[in-house]
């Protein structure tokens, strides 16, 4: 494996710019002058940070389940919840494989969706394991735990000692009794959206895999193109890796010539255009995405979660909030409320107040039939251009 000389201003999968420091801090605090890409770390402005291989070993929660799988002491029932969909599926994937056997379709039973029967649920775990030492009863995406499960949720204190549940959800409510249940009889991993910071010490992961390298410049762009979901993320960057695949390093351009922009980031260069009066540009962005075959009702529903966002963006200023509270209340990565925080400050609260009621009134005025769906946005987007 090729070493990387640091005097060249290049520091282990991340490239930085000669004269930024980097290379007399790292001279300072490793005696050789290379590293192999076993080794892999960050530098901000000079500051040096290594990780170890885990980027997600800091959670608590997750090292609880690892700990589980690894010494097969299992709970009878887990939950697995919360908003980022790739971790939790993730894990879910390591506990079916580590409680159960492949094929095993005596023993392992998947149930999905809202109408599943509690009480043929409930069957299946009284019935013993068939020539194995568990029976595994998987549950996705059931809303078992916003509703009222009470037949379910006093069964948790009864499971048979060979039946094991594993429930996987991405929104609980946690009053129901279901959760409480749950929670006093067996293990509730939260899986929430990852801070920039652990972001990005996971793409410099899968870069390093790659045997490659990337720039500080194309990595806040892949992240700003790619937001925070983690599946989009390894998506994207798989596309990234083939279309670099004869370069050693990943740069901007690389990054503008192969990864998809989102709807979001189109949305909020449009409503950038119209904080600057440049209503051509906006309506052209618009047009570009009816071209791309974007309903012009999902484009409202957009443009008015985006006012929206901005909205309470700016309330939070106005009370002298830090982005790292602004995060907290509005369960935004801190890069994502940078991006809100810098275009609220072009405009004021009534006015974004002013523009979430409009987003309602164009839905309106497209349900009674008054105005089709691409004219009632393309008026929206003249209107608050002009207004501004």
């Amino acid at each position: 494996m090729k070493p990387v000389d640091l005097g060249d201003g290049v520091c282990g999968p991340f490239l930085v710019a000669p004269g930024d420091g980097a290379s007399s801090i790292l001279t300072r605090d490793i005696s050789q002058r290379t590293l192999r890409w076993e080794r892999p770390f960050i530098c901000y402005g000079g500051a040096v940070h290594l990780y170890k291989a885990s980027v997600f070993s800091y959670n608590i929660n997750m090292r609880r389940l690892m700990e589980d799988i690894k010494t097969g002491q299992f709970n009878h029932v887990y939950l697995l919840c919360g908003e980022e969909d790739y971790l939790r599926g993730v894990y879910k994937d390591k506990l079916v494989k580590a409680m159960t056997v492949p094929d095993d379709n005596m023993n392992f039973t998947v149930f999905e969706g809202k109408n599943i029967e509690v009480g043929k649920v409930i069957d299946l775990a009284q019935t013993l394991p068939f020539l194995a030492p568990r029976r595994v009863i998987l549950i996705e995406n059931s809303g078992f735990f916003k509703s009222s499960q009470e037949q379910l949720a006093e069964y948790m204190k009864e499971i048979p000692e060979d039946t094991y549940f594993i429930f996987c959800e991405k929104e609980v409510d946690k009053r129901s009794k279901l959760y409480k249940a749950v929670k006093n009889e067996g293990y509730i991993s939260e899986f929430g959206i990852q801070d920039e910071a652990t972001l990005q010490k996971w793409i410099l992961q899968l870069v390093a895999k790659e045997k490659k390298q990337i720039s500080r410049q194309a990595m806040e762009l892949f992240l700003s193109k790619t937001g925070t979901d983690m599946a989009n993320i390894q998506s994207e960057f798989e596309k990234l890796a083939c279309y670099t695949m004869d370069k050693d390093a990943i740069m901007p351009e690389d990054v503008e010539a192969i990864c998809t922009e989102r709807l979001q980031n189109r949305i909020f260069d449009m409503v950038e255009a119209v904080a600057g009066r440049r209503q051509k540009q906006a309506l052209s962005l618009y047009y570009d995405l009816i071209a791309l075959k974007e309903p012009p009702m999902r484009i409202l529903f957009m443009i008015a979660r985006h006012f929206n966002l901005l909205m309470q963006t700016k309330s939070y200023l106005l009370r002298r909030m830090d982005e790292r509270m602004i995060a907290e209340k509005m369960s935004l990565a801190p890069f994502i409320v940078r991006k809100y925080k810098n275009q609220a400050s072009k405009f004021e609260l009534s006015f974004l107040r002013r523009m979430v009621e409009e987003c309602v009134d164009a839905e309106e005025r497209v349900k009674k039939g008054k105005m089709t769906d691409i004219i009632a946005v393309e008026m929206l987007i003249i209107e608050a251009s002009r207004s501004i």
